[in-house]
């Protein structure tokens, strides 16, 4: 299993950021091809350290369908939407789940 992982910070105006998340672009999101399922996670406290404000876990059966759908154009207009609000906000990474 394979999984890419979008750690997000605390926006400015989280009512905003939700509404354009949810109602846009994981709309976009489950139009990837190979997404098997997306787990939204919302931090509520952080105990040390400066944690992220959400986590998105994007699931995929395996490391050529992560990338198959990294490189797809259902993904390319989910990035586009993202960077329309989140950008500097987010990191992406790959992970893999043992």
């Amino acid at each position: 299993m394979m999984k890419l992982v979008a750690l997000y910070q605390t926006p400015d105006d989280p009512e905003d950021f939700e509404q354009r998340y949810f109602e846009t672009h994981i709309p976009l999101i489950e139009k990837v091809p190979g997404l098997q399922k997306t787990v939204i996670t919302r931090f509520t406290r952080t105990i040390m350290g400066s944690g992220p404000y959400m986590m998105a876990e994007m699931h995929f059966a395996d490391e050529d369908a992560l990338k198959a759908a990294m490189r797809s154009p259902e993904m390319g207009a989910a990035g586009e939407n993202l960077n329309t609000f989140a950008e500097g906000l987010v990191t992406l990474l790959f992970a893999k789940e043992e």
